[in-house]
């Protein structure tokens, strides 16, 4: 960063996108979010192509946790908080999200991450286009009807949430909670870029 601007509390920059000097507004906050804790929140604006992008940090390192919930339909409006360094995966779907470095945090429910694994399934099948083999569109299709019939109720799975850092929860009495291990804790990804020395 080049410049800091008191008055605005903003920092100054260049803009990767167009290059332009010292036209790239970067402003940094702490917040305190509920399930998160303290996070650092980032936003970048550039006066001259309006490149912008935003990022939020946790601040908080807990132990790293799992969570395990059998979902049912009354378990669809279970609270999930998911950080930026968790994995959410639904093994009998055959369904895995993995952080990475774009990777955000939220908070929804569990339809609501069903929701966002049909919207993933949908995408990669636009992408693959008139390209896709039928192979490929019938594994997607029969996926997309696994996840309806979790959300109709007419068909029982199970969520598995992981957190190195410890962020996140499945705020549900009936989930499991356990420790990691160090071993399964370096199994997972983090999103962020490690550099050892």
């Amino acid at each position: 960063m080049d410049n800091f601007d008191e008055k605005k509390d903003v920092m100054l920059s260049d803009c990767p996108v167009c290059g332009s000097k010292k036209s790239l507004h970067v402003t940094n906050k702490t917040d305190n979010i509920p399930y998160f804790g303290d996070i650092l929140e980032t936003s970048v604006t550039c006066d001259k192509c309006g490149y912008q992008s935003s990022d939020s940090i946790s601040l908080e390192h807990n132990e790293p946790k799992r969570y395990i919930l059998k979902i049912s339909d009354e378990k669809l409006n279970t609270r999930v908080a998911k950080s930026q360094t968790a994995t959410i995966t639904m093994p009998e779907l055959g369904l895995k999200v993995e952080p990475g470095p774009k990777s955000q945090g939220y908070v929804s429910n569990v339809e609501g991450i069903l929701s966002r694994f049909e919207q993933a399934v949908i995408r990669a099948i636009k992408l693959e286009g008139e390209g896709i083999s039928e192979e490929v569109q019938n594994n997607a299709l029969d996926i997309l009807e696994l996840i309806n019939n979790v959300k109709m109720g007419e068909l029982q799975t199970i969520l598995i949430l992981e957190d190195p850092f410890g962020n996140s929860v499945i705020d549900d009495e009936d989930a499991e909670s356990e420790l990691l291990t160090p071993e399964e804790v370096d199994k997972l990804q983090t999103g962020f870029t490690t550099i050892d020395q």
